[in-house]
């Protein structure tokens, strides 16, 4: 009996069912995805040092920076491939396709030229010191001369999602993980190379995956693959793909800002080893974060399918479902982090001082974590329904609107702990926004739903 399953069968099916089948690779891909940033700072932290720890979560903006440009043209042009290979329109699917390799190509040249030519006093405005601007520069000079290579691998992972091969997407981001394990300890450890060997050992999985995508796409039998006469970029599609792809961009370039905050009043509080302590427990709390995401892209298409297929009863159980399984996610993040987190800590580290710094940090940054699945949820769920302005709103409130501000306004008068405190309470505060919203939105279904029943009766 097969796996795949037909659009259809989206309104019929049991919808846990169908939830399993569509999360399970998702949040495989995720996790896949964050261990594949642990396995860098694991490495480095026992291979290099507490300072060389502080010098990678330094580099953290540049990789969302990076990754908010990447997203811009990967959803965009996927989102957009998509829809025109629904409409059977083969050729302007293709000519998506070769416009989003070249922007690939431009802006991850673009960013790496600019970025390498303002390499220091970009890391100093990030919040490097003396001692962590070695680590910080070495690692990222090495990244930034391959962030063609993360363009195209990113970039090309999205279109295979939209063009039929979500496996196929999954296998790579898994391939890269493995890889990226096994090469790091031969470039730190046997070739004594440091931090920029952990940065050549990344840059090296991510070309064997995208050797392995650029294979895929020179199938001539696949629907959008390598061809003459596509890479002309078209000012109709580029402004389609960026204005499609500008909400994630917004959204990571937000995350951008905040790290960046975080970071200087992390060092100005607390020096280099407090943000070494944040790199580590942001590290242990994104790995529960990216399941919740997974999750959350197991909900999307069937919630989706169910709403604009009026079966309002069946969008609220794929919603209770995925709020129970997201909750469910942050709460055992919370229990983990707030009983047991030096075992989580010294998977990175030996250092004692940074142990200490980390788990008193992580504790305080978890306390109101099992909100925070339900407010993913919610922001996810109303994008999922077509109401994408009410999910930008959650998404930017959260750092723009609480965060920000409390990062500027706790640090005078708590130290080093207001900055870890501004995250559990903007959190706190934007998962009370999300749930009035949901509950407004959930009565409404209700109606829906009520009426709907009463009238096929």
């Amino acid at each position: 009996m097969s796996n795949s399953t037909s659009p259809l069968d989206l309104g019929v099916k049991p919808v846990g069912k169908l939830l399993r089948q569509y999360a399970v690779p998702a949040i495989i891909a995720m996790t896949a995805s964050s261990l594949y940033n642990m396995v860098d700072s694991i490495f480095i932290g026992h291979g290099v040092g507490p300072l060389a720890i502080s010098g990678l979560a330094l580099t953290f903006p540049f990789m969302n920076l990076s990754a908010a440009f990447g997203a811009m043209v990967g959803v965009g042009a996927s989102t957009l491939i998509s829809v025109r290979l629904g409409q059977k329109d083969y050729y302007t699917a293709q000519k998506i396709f070769g416009n989003a390799v070249s922007l690939n190509i431009i802006l991850g040249v673009l960013f790496s030229i600019i970025s390498i030519l303002f390499l220091e006093p970009i890391l100093y405005f990030f919040g490097a010191s003396e001692a962590t601007l070695p680590y910080a520069k070495e690692y990222m000079f090495v990244i930034l001369l391959g962030n063609l290579v993360t363009h195209a691998y990113l970039g090309l992972n999205a279109i295979l999602r939209s063009v039929g091969h979500p496996r196929m997407s999954m296998y790579a981001t898994i391939a890269t993980v493995i890889m990226n394990a096994i090469l790091d300890p031969i470039f730190i450890f046997g070739f004594k190379m440091g931090i920029q060997g952990a940065a050549i050992a990344t840059i090296l999985a991510q070309l064997i995956s995208l050797l392995w995508q650029l294979h895929t796409f020179n199938n001539p039998h696949e629907m959008v693959h390598f061809r003459k006469g596509i890479y002309l970029l078209s000012k109709k599609i580029v402004k389609e793909t960026l204005s499609i792809g500008l909400s994630p961009f917004l959204m990571n370039s937000c995350a951008c800002i905040v790290v960046i905050l975080i970071n200087r009043g992390l060092g100005a509080y607390g020096g280099d080893l407090a943000i070494g302590a944040y790199g580590i427990a942001n590290r242990i709390v994104f790995l529960f974060i990216m399941v919740v995401m997974g999750f959350n892209q197991g909900m999307q298409p069937i919630a989706g399918y169910n709403f604009g297929a009026q079966k309002y009863h069946r969008v609220l159980k794929t919603l209770r479902y995925t709020l129970i399984a997201g909750t469910a996610v942050t709460t055992t993040g919370f229990l983990i982090g707030e009983l047991a987190p030096e075992v989580c800590v010294r998977l990175f580290t030996s250092d004692p001082e940074l142990i200490t710094r980390s788990v008193d940090g992580m504790r305080l940054m978890l306390i109101v974590f099992p909100l925070v699945g339900t407010q993913m949820v919610t922001t996810n769920f109303f994008q999922s329904i077509g109401q994408a302005h009410k999910s930008i709103f959650l998404s930017l409130t959260r750092q723009l609107l609480f965060l920000i501000p409390l990062l500027i306004i706790l640090p005078p008068f708590w130290g080093v702990n207001g900055l870890w405190l501004a995250m559990p309470i903007s959190d706190g505060i934007s998962s009370i926004v999300a749930g009035f919203l949901l509950i407004i939105q959930y009565k409404k279904f209700k109606q829906l739903a009520y009426k709907h029943e009463s009238s096929n009766h």
